[in-house]
């Protein structure tokens, strides 16, 4: 069984956490108006008013005059990230985190010593309750991508199983947009069609929805009968390190997106030190708005984990054609792969001067940001523009 944890408003969460004046109070994680910033977070009380991530921050400020805007403190986020992910790992060692805020974990093989996965589940919610202070949604299924629909189905605090032989039934009436690859384009096909619960897209052949949608409709077709077949993969058997992020609004303004993938640049190259890994192949992937899918990749003369180097390859993917062919962008994802055991003591013979130095770098913002907190020490590139 798969659990599919994901933490409520997590950004706005630890803010109000830790500053009690501002539960009740819509709070928002993002840029300023004035710096032409968007919405990294915001709690529910903000989004009754309709705001959500990755709106322009003027946007937020017009639907809610009234909100507390706050600036993100990014790795003091990925420091109770860490918190969270030791949790999971009480129960089970096999855990794929997806970004700061959410994770898979197989609890197959834990349930003989903790008890069934919907137990895992409520103990896990429960630790994070009582040692972090913060609510999490739980979603407990047969697989990965039923687990991710019943983690979100009722937030915040949310808790769904999904029972193997009732998956049919829990999918049948939910709409299609529930379906990974079911984008604007795809929407309004089914649409014409008079299709718009999964029960539905159901009572189609694979080769209809083939004919319809191209490759991805096999894919549809095994995700409207529940079937996901992918595993839960640690990050130390991985072949690959990644984050991405999917935009609640298309993101259509490229520097916006380049402090987004050199946010995701971070995570990723942290992940890696964290797990004495290195990789030669740094890959990105952005999506359009109408699922238009574009992946480029750049193999590195070396193995690396600093981020300099790896954000470095990243921004150049993400330059030229591929921002004029995605934009606007609904999703956006860095990657490296060609992973291996980072081995400090073989050096080359002459080595690199700025490398080194950038991987000093990397070793004291570590220390700083795990003993002062995220807001202690930042890049410039994600000072406000006007400030760097």
């Amino acid at each position: 069984m798969i659990l599919h944890v994901d933490m409520d408003a997590f950004y706005a969460s630890v803010e109000e956490r830790d500053n009690p004046r501002l539960v009740g109070r819509p709070v928002i994680v993002g840029g300023t108006p004035e710096q032409r910033g968007v919405v990294a977070a915001a709690n529910y009380e903000a989004r009754r008013f309709g705001v959500h991530s990755a709106m322009a921050s003027a946007t937020a400020r017009r639907l809610c005059p009234q909100a507390v805007v706050l600036p993100p403190r990014m790795n003091d986020y990925a420091a109770i990230s860490r918190q969270i992910r030791a949790i999971f790992e009480r129960y089970t060692p096999l855990v794929e985190p997806l970004s700061l805020d959410e994770a898979f974990l197989d609890v197959t093989g834990s349930e003989h010593l903790f008890g069934t996965a919907e137990a895992i589940g409520r103990k896990i919610r429960a630790d994070i309750l009582g040692e972090v202070r913060l609510v999490a949604s739980v979603g407990v299924a047969p697989n990965k991508f039923l687990a991710k629909i019943a983690s979100d189905l009722q937030k915040p605090n949310g808790f769904v199983v999904v029972a193997a032989e009732s998956a049919q039934q829990f999918l049948d009436p939910l709409p299609i947009g529930r379906l990974w690859g079911v984008g604007r384009v795809t929407s309004v096909t089914f649409q014409r069609l008079g299709i718009k619960t999964i029960a539905q897209l159901r009572a189609l052949s694979e080769s209809a929805l083939e004919q319809l949608c191209g490759r991805v409709g096999a894919r549809l077709w095994n995700l409207a009968h529940g079937i996901d077949d992918r595993k839960v993969i640690p990050d130390r058997e991985a072949q690959s390190i990644s984050h991405e992020t999917t935009f609640a609004v298309d993101i259509a303004e490229p520097e916006t997106l380049r402090d987004w993938l050199l946010e995701l640049t971070e995570q990723v190259a942290r992940r890696l030190r964290r797990h004495q890994l290195s990789g030669r192949t740094v890959n990105i992937k952005v999506r359009s708005t109408d699922f238009h899918t574009i992946t480029r990749a750049r193999t590195l003369v070396r193995p690396t984990n600093v981020t300099q180097e790896l954000w470095q390859a990243a921004a150049e993917l993400l330059s030229g054609r591929v921002l004029a062919d995605c934009l606007p962008v609904r999703l956006l994802g860095v990657g490296v792969s060609g992973l291996q055991v980072d081995n400090k003591s073989q050096q080359q013979l002459f080595g690199d001067e700025e490398h080194r130095k950038h991987g000093q770098l990397d070793v004291v913002s570590d220390a700083i940001h795990e003993r002062f907190g995220g807001e202690a020490i930042r890049r410039g590139a994600r000072l406000p523009r006007r400030d760097r």
